[in-house]
């Protein structure tokens, strides 16, 4: 890759980042979690936040060497504990309504030799300390994005038959093209892009469908919705009324099942990463908003530790809607990351819900939201299930059905 062509590109990465992602304001908090491995991106993010008059920048970096070095060897008791500095951070970063960038290059297979039963017990450890953050997150209290650059060895998973050099290269097109960073105008672009699944939202809103029947190989699904339930798409807009964009790239539309009413059978059609690890054809089966039994052909007992998690674990939070002929999907590449894949694919989320949801959701207490229909977990884990096979109907409260997807694509 031309290193000039390269920099101008990381450069206008950098201030979409900051511009859209997090839509910096004067006096903002920013946090941005990144590693390592990305320091000329990381300088680069920090820089065009001040320029917009962010008060702070605070880099919070990350190693997965050395990640790993302690999910291996540190003493099990601190796994199981979380230092109560770390819980004070977060806290201070709610407080202040702090912007939150999160940028993942990681190699989705980092921890894969490292004991199912260590990393089970930091990871449900973490998510109990950091859960006011995950509530603050997932209410919109402050604004967040999650991003990606391209780690070598992520890239040569995805690349495997180009040298370290060309994959890294590669892959950093690809996310260049799918943030839009080579239109003429990258910023212009998102807005685009916004308001067109802003549109396939506010019309689906407007259905307020009772619940979702989902028909491919393998899956027969039927997913009641939450009353009052709203679809999102790309923006959403923080608790101060300032937009942002979650996720770069982006081409879903998501809403909130009823947790109560999920029945059927679904299986996975794209490899997830979780917990450093990859897990593979994975099915799941249903009954009254519960799962009753699943497997998968590879990275079971990984599964399995996801799903102990907590009660909220074995039933869904997020229901959304990707075209299989989006770009990312067309492009043929399995990024082995979910940012990407579930852009590629109609995927659910096991876990928690996000209460904006749903009509007043960032309103109601824990208690209101569960009557409400919504999920409450730790965690919130996608998984893809789309292909050019889905079909999907919408049910009205009346027994109407309405075709939504047919073959993959809108109907």
């Amino acid at each position: 890759m031309n290193d000039n062509n390269f920099n101008k590109k990381l450069d206008k990465y950098a201030q979409l980042i900051v511009e859209v992602g997090v839509n910096v304001q004067q006096s903002h908090t920013v946090v941005l979690q990144i590693s390592v491995d990305q320091a000329p991106l990381a300088r680069l993010i920090t820089k065009k936040a001040y320029e917009l008059k962010a008060a702070q920048v605070i880099v919070k970096w990350s190693d997965e060497i050395i990640q790993k070095e302690f999910l291996t060897h540190a003493c099990f008791a601190r796994l199981e504990n979380i230092p109560q500095y770390r819980i004070d951070e977060t806290e201070d970063w709610i407080a202040k309504k702090a912007s939150r960038i999160s940028v993942i290059s990681e190699d989705p297979q980092s921890l894969a030799d490292i004991d199912n039963k260590r990393i089970a017990t930091y990871q449900k450890a973490n998510g109990k300390a950091l859960l006011k953050l995950r509530k603050a997150t997932q209410a919109n209290e402050g604004s967040w994005t999650v991003v990606a650059a391209s780690g070598q060895k992520w890239a040569k998973r995805v690349f495997p038959d180009l040298s370290l050099q060309q994959a890294q290269a590669a892959l950093w097109e690809e996310i260049f093209k799918t943030t839009r960073i080579d239109a003429k105008d990258p910023v212009t672009a998102w807005k685009k892009h916004d308001e067109k699944l802003a549109k396939k939202a506010a019309a689906l809103t407007e259905e307020q469908f009772d619940a979702l029947h989902y028909r491919a190989p393998g899956t027969d699904l039927t997913i009641g919705l939450a009353k009052n339930h709203l679809w999102e798409g790309a923006g959403s807009f923080n608790a101060q009324g300032e937009k942002f964009m979650a996720n770069m790239p982006t081409e879903e539309v998501f809403t909130a099942p009823d947790s109560k009413r999920i029945d059927g059978e679904v299986v996975s059609t794209k490899p997830l990463s979780y917990a450093g690890t990859i897990i593979k054809n994975m099915k799941f089966t249903f009954k009254n908003g519960k799962l009753t039994s699943f497997s998968a052909e590879k990275g079971e007992d990984v599964l399995a530790d996801l799903l102990a998690t907590d009660n909220g674990a074995t039933s869904l939070g997020e229901v959304a809607l990707v075209p299989d002929p989006s770009p990312i999907s067309q492009s043929g590449i399995t990024f082995f990351n979910t940012l990407f894949d579930e852009n590629a694919s109609n995927h659910l989320a096991l876990g928690s819900a996000y209460p904006f949801n749903i009509k007043d959701g960032t309103q109601m207490s824990d208690d209101e939201l569960k009557a409400a229909g919504l999920n409450l977990s730790q965690t919130h884990v996608d998984f893809m299930i789309g292909s050019d096979q889905m079909d999907i109907d919408g049910i009205k409260k009346d027994g109407t059905i309405i075709p939504i997807f047919r073959k993959g694509d809108w109907a």
